[in-house]
């Protein structure tokens, strides 16, 4: 496993991993079909309208938009894990809502985006990405999180249109990992998701229950932890299908095998990285990356991975300031 994956986790996989092998072996796992979602009753997780793009061979992703404002639209995209959703940029939407165009784009298999029973690969994520810069059609500023920092550069690599990009505590900026991070240079993960995906209910049961929602997120926080991040979790884990894309998260197959390498060292646009210390990524290679002429990085002390929850004012000056030098 990973490094990321802390003690916690590994004791729910490894419990699920030995529940699985019987039934892995008694009933192979048949080839995911693509099938209609079922309604979802989720709470919107931002302020805005709520509105749906079509993703052929998917179904619908999900972006919150408040068009008011002047200036480059802002689009925001969340982290992946058990329990993601637009929530989680719920304080940089609140900051510029209204006085700046922002769309808060919800991952596929996340929030209130469909969560078909299908493959979830970085390359379908980058899709949604594009699909919402298309449908805005003009140059776009792009603010991505963790493992959704991963997804935003490789979008800016193909979609001339991203004219900036702002990551906080990426991913892919650590060395690079064996494990499910490299998701297997044999099979890119498929042996493990199949049999994780033998016992992926009760997996998923474990992972989704206040104590497992709390533990993880306390690994993001300096302080106490956002109660309203804790109640929206709680509500997107309990959606139909939301199973279906942390299984892919857990064995691996969402990561780049080094996306430093075949991803943001190739980047040209104007790039701002906002860390400090973070639970679940590491930067080893952050100070090659900040080398670049393109890249910028700030330091946000006394944060663990969510820094806009934990210190906005200072978030929103490095943004501001990014954004200035590059209009």
């Amino acid at each position: 496993m990973r490094k990321s994956l802390r003690p916690l986790t590994l004791a729910l996989v490894a419990a699920a991993l030995l529940g699985a092998v019987a039934v892995a072996q008694t009933a192979p796992p048949q080839p995911a079909q693509l099938t209609a979602s079922p309604a979802l009753t989720l709470s919107p997780a931002v302020s805005g309208e709520r509105r749906f793009l079509t993703l052929p061979g998917f179904g619908r992703v999900a972006y919150y938009a408040d068009p008011r404002g002047s200036g480059r639209p802002l689009i925001l995209t969340h982290s992946v894990n058990a329990a993601a959703s637009a929530y989680e940029m719920k304080p940089l939407w609140d900051a510029y809502a209204g006085t700046r165009p922002v769309y808060a784009l919800e991952w596929p298999g996340f929030g209130s985006s469909d969560r078909p029973d299908l493959r979830y690969t970085p390359e379908l994520m980058t899709q949604a990405l594009t699909a919402l810069v298309a449908e805005l059609g003009g140059e776009v500023d792009v603010v991505g999180l963790s493992l959704g920092s991963e997804f935003a550069a490789r979008a800016a690599l193909a979609e001339p249109r991203i004219r900036t990009l702002a990551l906080l505590s990426p991913s892919g900026l650590g060395e690079p990992r064996g494990g499910t991070q490299e998701a297997s240079e044999r099979d890119g993960g498929t042996r493990l998701y199949r049999t994780l995906d033998a016992v992926g209910t009760p997996l998923y049961a474990v992972l989704r229950t206040r104590p497992s929602i709390e533990y993880f997120l306390s690994r993001s926080f300096r302080g106490p932890v956002n109660e309203g991040l804790i109640t929206y979790a709680l509500e997107t884990t309990r959606q139909p299908g939301a199973r279906n894309a942390p299984l892919y998260f857990i064995s691996g197959g969402l990561f780049t095998p080094d996306a430093y390498r075949d991803l943001y060292s190739k980047l040209q646009v104007p790039v701002a990285v906002l860390y400090d210390q973070d639970g679940f990524v590491s930067f080893e290679r952050l100070s090659l990356f900040g080398a670049q002429p393109n890249v910028t990085a700030v330091r946000i002390e006394g944060t663990d991975g969510l820094p806009h929850f934990e210190k906005l004012p200072e978030v929103r000056a490095a943004l501001d300031a990014f954004w200035a030098a590059n209009r």
